[in-house]
């Protein structure tokens, strides 16, 4: 649980303003991993796309059983002679070229509902843990420079709108070698996902809350592992990542 009574206001050039906040209620919140990972497992479920095999697949042959007496399985067999095919074992999930056992089917129960109260709980529970330094450090980010966590900058912040003023205030907040971190961990992804618009991955970097869009979306948006959302739209996937 933070300490801090007030949090310090930084401008556009990284220094520190004469003015203060009180530190928000939420930062006080009880910090629950337990929930906030019941309920981080659960949303992030309903991002999943339906997949199942081809409903024919493993079966499109024409096979039937040789009974009892042969001294073989009883397992069907394709019909006709003249081709290795013939008489092979089929349509079992044991053989070659057979379906797989239980096919998977598009209407299993992808999405999961959570409760309302849970889901502002986890959401208040992960603003809280943010504003503790050493869970912020643990989670790998690279803030051993900057002067505190959380880290409020002025409202002008808000209308930047070139990726070079986001790099240099980053820089002059000094954390900008949580997005080096980023960049440095961009590596191709190991599987088939490569093949499907998943090639690269990489680590997460600052996730930038805003008031008010007056371009910093277009500011930020270009910086690898930078994520940005309202403060209106706060999202557990975004807060608690992983």
């Amino acid at each position: 649980m933070a300490a801090r009574p007030v949090v310090s206001i930084f401008g556009l050039d990284g220094a520190k303003l004469s003015a203060t906040v009180p530190l928000p209620a939420v930062f006080t919140s009880p910090i629950r991993p337990d929930l906030v990972q019941f309920v981080h497992k659960n949303m992030a479920k309903n991002r999943r796309q339906p997949y199942a095999v081809k409903q024919q697949a493993g079966e499109e042959t024409s096979a039937e059983s040789w009974g009892t007496g042969r001294a073989v399985a009883r397992i069907p067999r394709v019909s006709g002679s003249g081709t290795h095919r013939a008489g092979q074992a089929a349509f079992g999930n044991m053989t070659r070229g057979g379906r797989m056992f239980a096919p998977t089917k598009v209407w299993r129960k992808w999405h999961v509902r959570t409760n309302s109260n849970q889901k502002r709980y986890a959401t208040a529970s992960a603003v809280a843990a943010s504003g503790v330094t050493s869970l912020v450090a643990g989670r790998g980010h690279r803030i051993q420079n900057i002067e505190e966590v959380p880290l409020v900058v002025s409202a002008e912040v808000e209308s930047l709108s070139k990726t070079k003023e986001a790099i240099s205030l980053l820089k002059a907040l000094k954390a900008y070698a949580d997005v080096q971190k980023v960049s440095s961990t961009r590596s191709i992804r190991a599987g088939r996902g490569k093949l499907r618009n998943r090639r690269h991955r990489q680590r997460r970097g600052p996730l930038v809350v805003y008031g008010e869009d007056k371009g910093i979306s277009h500011a930020f948006r270009n910086l690898p592992g930078v994520e940005l959302v309202s403060v209106t739209r706060l999202n557990l996937l975004q807060l608690a990542p992983g």
